[in-house]
């Protein structure tokens, strides 16, 4: 059976980023690139607040330079899924879309996190042209445009009140009569004069036509009466759903499925297995920070080996 010394499981920003590292300490990193090659970037048009591109950067292009450099410095990647895992003793024993058994001494867990979609219409048609799950990566582009946030929690507080200020106008998408969001996070909201919630408002299409995103189609809950709320982008803050369903039985996570890290350090509760990225991040999701976070990932699973 074939032995690996570092195995990274997922090649968004943090899988890549941690190969380049490893590879640089020797460590011959072997990535197997997951269900979706390059992570979420690849579904961002252009990225304006990843450092070193003043001009911005077209997320697959950002990706696949971070898979190039990683490849030239002597990471091995491969496509393949790890579909179960035994992670009770070293080496760690993997398969790979249920059939390819390895082994590897430390493992890097960079499976990123999907975020959640509603299943409506045109949702994911516009995906990347109108529609996006993350305001911070995004709303640059909508700036002194109308705008609709779906979600009534605080992150969709957070989304709104941060598009509030470069948008002209928000529409928060709110199925019940009430939010879920904390007090302080209502009072955010409730301070902004171009923010409009609309509640008691079932999201049912997404519409648009060749240019993107022209509006959003909603239904009153009570009454059954739909209109269109013209708007340019929808923001989608429902949730985001991590991909650690494979490597839960044994390291610790939330009640979310997060993968839990120890404080201030990116290694799991099982010595010589650490978590980088989106799977283990609740609050950030950038591409930055998940880049930073397999950095992190890296160098730690080569402490972990020179102490072995």
């Amino acid at each position: 059976m074939e032995r690996i010394r570092v195995l990274i499981a997922g090649s968004g920003p943090a899988g890549y980023t941690a190969a380049i590292y490893a590879a640089r300490a020797n460590l011959s990193p072997v990535i197997y690139s997951g269900m979706e090659l390059g992570g979420q970037l690849t579904t961002t048009t252009v990225v304006e607040n990843f450092p070193g591109f003043p001009e911005g950067v077209d997320g697959t292009v950002l990706v696949d330079n971070m898979r190039r450099q990683a490849e030239r410095l002597g990471t091995e990647i491969r496509t393949g899924t790890i579909t179960s895992c035994d992670l009770s003793s070293r080496p760690f024993k993997l398969t790979v879309d249920g059939s390819v058994e390895v082994e590897a001494d430390t493992l890097i867990i960079a499976t990123g996190a999907s975020a959640k979609y509603l299943g409506i219409p045109g949702e994911q048609e516009f995906r990347g042209s109108g529609v996006s799950a993350c305001a911070t990566c995004d709303g640059f582009f909508y700036r002194k445009q109308d705008v609709a946030v779906v979600g009534g929690g605080d992150t969709a507080c957070e989304e709104a009140v941060y598009l509030a200020g470069m948008c002209n106008k928000v529409y928060m998408i709110i199925r019940r009569d009430q939010m879920r969001a904390s007090k302080a996070m209502q009072e955010k909201v409730a301070s902004r004069p171009n923010i409009e919630i609309l509640w008691n408002s079932l999201p049912k299409e997404v519409v648009g036509d060749i240019k993107g995103v022209n509006g959003i189609k909603i239904e009153d809950k009570f009454s059954g009466e739909s209109r269109v709320v013209p708007v340019t982008g929808v923001f989608l803050a429902v949730g985001h759903h991590p991909n650690s369903e494979v490597f839960a039985p044994w390291v610790n996570t939330d009640k979310e499925g997060y993968i839990q890290t120890l404080p201030d350090s990116p290694a799991t509760n099982i010595p010589g297995v650490f978590a980088a990225g989106d799977v283990a991040d609740v609050h950030y999701k950038q591409a930055i920070t998940a880049a930073a976070s397999g950095c992190r990932a890296a160098i730690e699973a080569d402490r972990f080996l020179q102490g072995q």
